[in-house]
């Protein structure tokens, strides 16, 4: 005999809207457990064990639900049948319930019970059906509510620090915006509070009993995402440009987009308003190639923007067993490991071939490829124990590459000179594309200043001479270093 779990629902809170059916399998279950004791009709359930306990050993809801469902299987399987009383109705924001129903351990038998939502629709006056109400849960708000303009009805919102974050997900909220607080509805104490967008976490001490009434937004809760996704389709549609576009046609905007807000990440000062706002507006460039190709595929019927953004939260997710798991990582070397050892795990799932280069992009840059190739045969042995290894690999290079000089082989003699300096930066711990980036621009601000030094003195730097050239070189590095722009 499959183990069953029988869960009934103990109503809002007055006993008098506890159903008889769910009275008559209080009687009949005789090992019984109730959610929590923290509600009016509780006491109904007599000699029940209570998960209040787990609620405080817990750190997350998430946990709280697995144990929930962990101990009634595991009662359920030694007695046979057990009885689960949860506040409200089974069937309304019962995370554990819905658990217990997917379970195949154990059976699920759900008894029907009034829920909190008729007490609702009768305290604010309304026909949920007509007036088209979203039900959502509060801890939830900033995600379920997106791009919702409502009217909204929010439970679980049993804590000033939930009615903070409903309250911050909205920042476009004027905070004049009309909100009803629902507490105790059915209870001696009930009441019923009009108030303002801006007030809903300092009106009343909120607890397990308490849900807002949203009648409208002026603006629904992340509608900024939802416009942009608007546009792009849109653009797709009307626009000539647009419509011509192809994934490989997108490649080089996205390479340029990408550059470029790497450009505004190297001159971010916080203090400059200026390139805050650059940095917001490559980053929106960046994110609108996303959206494009996103659009693109959505007209091919392969996948959207939300089956992006729910793609990298759950690999995110996956690959952070430190923090979302019962794993454990000190330093972010050891995340670094874990990560790649996770990857590894995900491509072996996907039957992906293995290779000890799998998933190294060759269209990066040549510098980062060559670098992550290294780091890739360094996990395979290939490596040297010094930095003096790398470093002598330079000098026979560079004699390699003057050996090849005016031959056919001077390339690839040259490529080699570039990666063995590649495999110095790395065992110096220098970021190879940052050492080359600060290069060039000190190359370029020396240039600059030469050439500004020979126009004061009414010479051209294409026609003067070497030693004339040469010293104003020098002049513009002393400048340089004196301002503090040249390392």
């Amino acid at each position: 005999m499959t183990p069953r779990v029988v869960v009934v629902g103990l109503g809002p809170g007055d006993p008098g809207l506890v159903t008889a059916a769910a009275t008559a399998e209080i009687a009949r279950v005789q090992v019984r457990f109730v959610r929590t004791t923290r509600h009016p009709t509780a006491s109904l359930v007599p000699a029940a064990a209570s998960f209040d306990a787990l609620y405080e050993g817990y750190a997350t809801f998430e946990e709280v639900y697995a144990g929930i469902v962990d101990a009634l299987v595991s009662a359920a399987t030694e007695h046979g049948e057990v009885l689960y009383a949860v506040p409200g109705s089974p069937l309304v924001l019962e995370d554990a319930v819905d658990r217990l129903r997917r379970d195949p351990r154990v059976e699920t038998a759900i008894v029907p019970a009034v829920s909190f939502l008729d007490l609702a629709w009768r305290a604010i006056g309304i026909d949920p059906v007509t007036a088209g109400v979203r039900l959502v849960d509060g801890h939830r708000f900033e995600v379920d509510a997106a791009g919702e303009r409502g009217p909204l009805l929010v439970a679980q919102v049993h804590d000033r620090e939930v009615l903070s974050r409903v309250k911050l997900a909205h920042e476009d909220a004027a905070g004049d915006e009309s909100i009803t607080i629902l507490h105790h509805l059915g209870l001696p104490d009930e009441r019923v509070i009009c108030t303002t967008w801006s007030e809903i976490d300092r009106t009343i001490e909120p607890d397990h009993l308490t849900a807002l009434w949203i009648p409208q937004l002026a603006a629904p809760i992340a509608g900024e995402m939802a416009r942009l996704h608007s546009l792009a389709r849109s653009l797709r549609e009307q626009c000539p440009w647009d419509r011509e576009q192809t994934h490989a046609s997108l490649v080089r905007y996205l390479v340029e987009e990408a550059y470029e807000l790497v450009d505004a990440l190297q001159v971010l000062d916080p203090d400059i308003p200026s390139t805050v706002d650059a940095l917001v507006g490559e980053l929106g460039d960046v994110l609108y190639q996303v959206e494009f190709h996103s659009v693109l595929a959505e007209e091919a019927g392969l996948f959207t923007i939300a089956d992006v953004a729910r793609t990298v939260h759950d690999k995110l997710v996956r690959r952070h067993p430190h923090v979302f798991g019962a794993a454990t990582a000190e330093t972010a070397g050891e995340v670094e490991s874990a990560w790649e050892r996770i990857k590894r795990e995900e491509r072996r799932e996907r039957g992906e071939p293995s290779s000890a280069f799998s998933g190294v992009a060759s269209a990066a840059p040549a510098l980062s490829y060559a670098e992550k190739l290294q780091q890739r045969a360094s996990t395979r042995g290939f490596d040297w124990r010094t930095t003096d290894g790398p470093l002598d690999a330079i000098a026979d290079e560079l004699a390699e590459l003057r050996d090849a000089a005016g031959t056919d082989g001077a390339g690839d003699e040259l490529g080699d000179v570039l990666f063995s300096a590649v495999n110095a930066a790395r065992h110096l711990g220098v970021d190879p594309e940052a050492a080359l980036r600060r290069a060039a621009n000190r190359f370029r601000a020396r240039v600059e200043r030469t050439i500004a030094l020979a126009e004061a003195q009414g010479l051209d730097t294409a026609s003067a001479p070497q030693d004339v050239l040469d010293g104003l070189w020098c002049e513009a590095k002393t400048d340089l270093r004196a301002d503090g722009t040249d390392g």
